[in-house]
């Protein structure tokens, strides 16, 4: 996840800045329940790893001393005077820190009930978790929950601290305990802890020397435990990821700036921003010095926040993803999701969000709530609604495009946060099984093609045959009437004058679409030629008849975009020719849907792959209510009126 789904604060140290890029920094994500000591544990672990700046420890005196009270590690990041006043984490906080192993970025998210969805945002945009439970109160009910969310958002790295040792008098009985408690509950969810630590935060023991008064414990200090954990660079063996987060103008020049989420990029590479399909050449990698300015790099690798120049001329905005091209993500508009749901409202089925991912934002609907856990018992539970703190599968649809990977195969572009009202309510992955059930791949284009200009154009087209090209594109179940319809409409309006053409799915099989299958991405290939073939119909001055099951909104969106990129009148028009299921099972025209039903044919739709209806067709044409000839009527009718002869 990008750092901007919120505005986090990021606290300047004397160690650890921006240039730091030599190295990828782990980001560790530090969660708890209130009091638990959070905010002191980071404050203490600056001053003992010497990352403070000069000044900074007098300054909290200062601070302390004017409010009479002792002094308070906590204050190191706890900035906002609301949270002095009250003691508690609000915000996200970025630390930067230096270990002797690498970079550290420690995210202070919030443990606090009311604030816990900023710790959705903190723990979605980390490598790993520093958990901190109070050696008085133990693992709570609270506790759990972050464990829950941890696992939801794919946090299988954890180190375990138990602060405040002194309030049980250092006992190693009590922290046995304790530590039994909370392996059981990582148990529970599949987890096991990299380390569990005794600490005392506010004294600094066990943090990054063993302490003098628990001698009884010989294990890692708390800083040896998180340098212990794989390093961060891993993430450069992942295909490329990086979202774009803003264009910049300098110099004369386009610069794409964004944070290398995964993988390498070197200069001359060969990327595709998603999910606009763009490709492009890789000109230079520049990156941001405080001294020099902007100065050029041979390459760079995740971690990184560079900015790239292309040397292709194309419009790239905020919210694409780049690729290399041979590897690219997945484009889906519907999809399987875990959501842990922290909003004030239930969700059910129909409900529509936000949904951010990366610096990409999108509506998404629920489609289906397909399991529902209780995240106090972690046990299933009956319902069809998911209420605040539950966790959730579910099937959400959205209405752009979305480039996102599995979270099983990269977690770096494989979760998000849902927002309602405009704020934070809920995080989630990207479920592998459900992905692949709705997975459109993009296909790269061509480079170094120049279009060749036409010398006749749309008028001369529209003068010659008396009417305008266009696409008339007929979408809807099997056996709903599409192909009925689409030549009847080919047969009348022909013996009209129109100059007409039916394109129909089947017959595009036997010929131009014969080396496709019905796999999600072959489906979605055979869609995309029909959409060419289509627009380069229209272009001529043709009105095509398109009839295409074409089950995925972003695929019908995407023949859209074809015929207008290349008709030059007419445009394209969605007619849905609705029809219920068990309606269309019952006629079976071409006996498929008794295949389906007996397994003889697999990823059919309606029945073992999801059709997703259109939002704003320009027609609807029911025909599980009216006759074939009302409908056909019905479509001539509207063909008529968008299309008049001359």
């Amino acid at each position: 996840m990008a750092d901007d789904v919120t505005s986090p604060r990021s606290l300047d140290t004397a160690a650890g800045t921006e240039s730091d890029v030599a190295q990828a920094p782990l980001r560790i994500v530090l969660v708890g329940h209130v009091d638990h000591g959070k905010s002191t544990l980071v404050g203490r672990l600056l001053f003992e790893t010497g990352a403070l700046a000069d000044g900074k420890v007098a300054e909290i005196e200062a601070t302390c001393r004017r409010r009479n009270m002792p002094f308070e590690w906590a204050f190191v990041t706890d900035a906002l005077q609301v949270e002095r006043d009250q003691g508690v984490t609000v915000e996200v906080s970025h630390i930067r820190l230096k270990t002797p192993a690498r970079p550290v970025v420690l995210i202070d998210a919030p443990g606090h009930r009311e604030f816990i969805r900023n710790m959705v945002t903190g723990a979605a945009a980390s490598d790993a978790a520093l958990l901190l439970v109070d050696a008085a109160e133990g693992a709570r009910e609270q506790t759990r929950r972050h464990l829950m969310l941890l696992q939801l958002l794919g946090l299988r790295q954890i180190v375990v601290a138990v602060n405040k040792m002194d309030l049980i008098d250092y006992s190693a009985e009590r922290f046995v305990a304790v530590e039994h408690d909370v392996r059981a509950a990582l148990a529970q969810l599949g987890l096991t802890p990299a380390a569990v630590v005794p600490v005392m935060a506010r004294d600094g023991d066990n943090l990054v020397k063993l302490s003098a008064t628990m001698k009884w414990y010989r294990g890692a200090t708390l800083l040896a435990a998180l340098d212990g954990l794989p390093a961060a660079s891993e993430s450069t063996e992942r295909p490329l990821r990086m979202w774009v987060q803003d264009v910049y103008k300098f110099e004369r020049r386009r610069i794409i700036v964004g944070q290398l989420a995964s993988g390498r990029l070197e200069a001359g590479d060969e990327v595709l921003f998603l999910p606009s399909n763009k490709t492009a050449r890789i000109r230079t990698i520049e990156e941001f010095d405080p001294r020099q300015g902007m100065t050029s790099r041979k390459e760079a690798a995740a971690g990184q926040s560079i900015g790239v120049t292309l040397a292709d001329e194309i419009f790239v905005e905020r919210g694409e993803l780049m690729c290399h091209r041979d590897t690219p993500a997945g484009v889906v508009s519907t999809f399987r999701a875990r959501v842990f749901w922290l909003g004030e409202r239930p969700l059910a089925s129909r409900r529509r969000l936000g949904l951010r991912v990366g610096t990409l934002a999108a509506a998404v609907e629920i489609k289906s709530v397909d399991r529902v856990i209780d995240a106090t018992t972690l046990s299933p539970r009956d319902g069809d609604t998911v209420e605040r703190n539950d966790v959730a599968e579910l099937t959400l649809r959205t209405r752009r495009a979305l480039p996102v990977d599995p979270h099983d195969e990269n977690p770096l572009t494989g979760r998000f946060v849902l927002v309602d009202g405009g704020n934070i309510a809920g995080g989630g992955i990207v479920a592998g099984a459900g992905f692949e059930a709705a997975q459109l791949r993009a296909a790269p284009r061509a480079t170094h093609v120049v279009s060749v200009e036409h010398h006749v154009d749309a008028n001369a087209r529209s003068t010659r045959h008396g009417h305008n090209g266009g696409v008339i594109w007929l979408t809807g179940l099997s056996g709903a009437g599409k192909s009925t319809i689409a030549m009847a409409l080919e047969q009348r309006l022909f013996a009209e004058g129109y100059e007409i053409y039916a394109l129909d799915g089947d017959n595009l099989r036997h010929g131009l679409n014969a080396n496709l299958g019905f796999s999600p991405a072959e489906r979605a290939e055979n869609v995309r030629r029909a959409g060419e073939v289509a627009a380069l119909f229209a272009d001529a001055g043709t009105l095509v008849v398109a009839s295409f099951i074409s089950p995925y909104r972003a695929d019908r969106e995407r023949a859209r975009a074809a015929v207008a990129r290349l008709a030059h009148s007419g445009g394209f028009h969605e007619i849905y020719v609705r029809c219920d299921l068990a309606t269309c099972e019952r006629r079976d025209p071409k006996g498929q849907y008794r295949k389906a039903r007996a397994g003889l044919i697999t990823d059919f739709t309606g029945v073992s792959a999801p059709y997703e209806e259109p939002e704003a067709p320009e027609l609807i044409v029911d025909t599980s209510n009216v006759t074939a000839e009302e409908s056909i009527t019905a479509v001539l009718a509207y063909v008529r009126r968008q299309f008049p002869l001359a």
